[in-house]
């Protein structure tokens, strides 16, 4: 086996997925014995939405969010309307999210901004939650016949050098490269021997679906006190509390009715009455961690193995999905043999600043969220700034997504970015022809300059020629980050992509040029 991937949540699908695409050979090794039913994140932000997008999966996103609307009903148009300042959205405005429960006007957001307007052919796709998510991503994993081994628990692992060696609960293992998705308490990460430095935890908080009693005396939407924080909403039921109260004596224990309605109630001041959980409730905390390492010897970590955070601002999956889709073409690249030096590196490199990040913006929200009267105070000076267009699209663009960007050499605004919605003259998008995985080039030129440069790298680089326009050419690389891209035809432009190739494909496969690739017929 080339590679085995502990951890079937939605990180561990993509990334063997992922490396499926490559042409590895991967497994999915998952300690539950049945797909676990507790309430996690309920959407998915804008890179997330067009990972899905970039394998063919859209219209499945596009499907789930129209059940889930159908599903929440009126209930949607106002549990999760109050904006900072009071008042309400109009009904079916765009998704903003919230920032430690202060959430964000839609109709403040300057939706032309060119970061915003650049991604939204996505926009039908996002809320998706993360049960439904993995069980579209589970129909993507067996269709690739990726094998996915339940009940199968890591006890010890050892580092041959040329392989890993893992001891599990159904026998010995060995396979060439091992990688943890195996979530914030990480078996893999533990003996690994990978530190876990970061802050600990202040708050201890609760996510539930429950039958209520009484839904009429709890505030719609996110409500914030002295005593903490609650949220109802977005559908019949659902209730998160905030609690700065330390973190539970057992994080383990099951969560019971009880413990819910006690801490809704504390948080609400009300005396609501739950009269039944529907699944399983979570309880998490603020604890937030990045690992020392992203990768060690031959085991490497993915998702919240590599760090944990408070889910304020709904960015964990969607993180962990980012790592799953930046280290899969890689590690594929190693197993496969054509890796230029160093591929495996970047990993790291660019994932950690975004981790940090994430930490941080959790952080910061929970230095807004505590009960006393300095958060308090600087809390009113946040609802403030969130209350101005400026603010809220700023904040929309942190939350979405939009503003990623990977540190990477070149001159042209698109390149370190998602690269944006790009629509060919024949009606499909570019996106359009990258399902099955691989370097996607545009080449607008109006001789197939570009495509013919690429063509020595045919099998790792696919081309799709356009009209002329601009930009004239766009090289993307598999995780959909743009590589390369230029708005000239010229030498400059030419000597730019071929090292764009080089760095991120390796060594061309034959030096003969060969025809441009055609454009396929639109999707749909």
């Amino acid at each position: 086996m080339d590679v085995t991937v502990v951890g079937a949540g939605p990180v561990g699908l993509v990334l063997a997925a992922e490396l499926a695409l490559s042409g590895a050979a991967v497994q999915i090794l998952e300690r539950l014995a049945e797909p676990s039913e507790a309430m996690k994140a309920g959407a998915i932000n804008v890179p997330t939405a067009e990972a899905l997008d970039r394998r063919g999966l859209l219209r499945a996103a596009e499907q789930v969010q129209r059940e889930m609307l159908e599903r929440v009903g009126s209930f949607a148009r106002t549990a999760d309307d109050q904006p900072p300042g009071g008042g309400r959205r109009a009904p079916g405005s765009r998704f903003t999210g919230h920032f430690a429960g202060m959430v964000l006007d839609a109709d403040l957001v300057d939706w032309s901004d060119p970061d915003l307007a650049a991604h939204t052919a996505v926009d039908g796709g996002r809320l998706v939650p993360q049960r439904e998510l993995e069980d579209l991503l589970a129909g993507h994993v067996a269709r690739l016949g990726i094998p996915v081994c339940r009940g199968v628990e890591v006890t010890s692992l050892e580092d041959t050098g040329d392989g890993v060696l893992i001891g599990t609960t159904a026998g010995p293992v060995r396979t060439g490269w091992l990688v943890g998705c195996d979530g914030g308490r990480s078996a893999v990460r533990r003996l690994a021997g990978i530190d876990f430095p970061g802050t600990d935890p202040e708050l201890t908080g609760h996510l539930a679906v429950a039958d209520i009693a009484d839904p009429s005396i709890l505030a719609d939407g996110w409500v914030w006190s002295t005593r903490g924080a609650y949220r109802y909403g977005p559908q019949p039921g659902r209730v998160v509390t905030v609690e700065f109260d330390g973190p539970p004596a057992d994080r383990s224990a099951p969560v019971t009715l009880e413990e819910v309605q006690t801490s809704l109630r504390r948080v609400s001041g009300t005396d609501v009455t739950l009269t039944a959980l529907r699944g399983a409730a979570t309880r998490w905390t603020d604890n937030a961690r990045q690992a020392a390492t992203y990768w060690s010897g031959r085991v490497l970590l993915a998702g919240d193995a590599a760090h944990v955070h408070s889910p304020f601002g709904g960015q964990g999956l969607n993180l962990g999905v980012g790592d799953a889709m930046n280290l899969g073409w890689k590690l594929g690249a190693v197993v496969a043999g054509w890796a230029p030096e160093g591929l495996l590196d970047t990993y790291d490199t660019e994932r950690r600043p975004l981790g940090a990040w994430v930490l941080d913006w959790t952080r910061a929200q929970i230095g807004v969220m505590r009960g006393d009267a300095k958060s308090a105070a600087l809390r009113e000076v946040v609802a403030d700034l969130l209350s101005t267009r400026e603010g809220a699209t700023y904040a929309v663009k942190k939350i979405s997504g939009v503003t990623q960007r990977v540190d990477l050499p070149g001159d042209h605004p698109l390149i370190g970015r998602h690269v944006p919605d790009l629509r060919l003259r024949d009606g499909s998008r570019l996106v359009d022809h990258g399902h099955g995985g691989g370097f996607l080039l545009l080449d607008r030129t109006p001789d197939g300059t570009f495509a013919r440069s690429a063509a020595a790298w045919a099998g790792r680089v696919s081309s799709v020629t356009d009209g002329h326009a601009t930009p004239t050419g766009v090289l993307v690389r598999p995780d959909g980050v743009v590589a390369w891209a230029s708005d000239t035809t010229g030498l400059a432009a030419i000597t730019g992509l071929e090292a764009a190739l080089h760095r991120w494909t390796g060594a061309p496969t034959s030096s003969p040029e060969h025809e441009a690739v055609e454009p396929v017929e639109p999707v749909g």
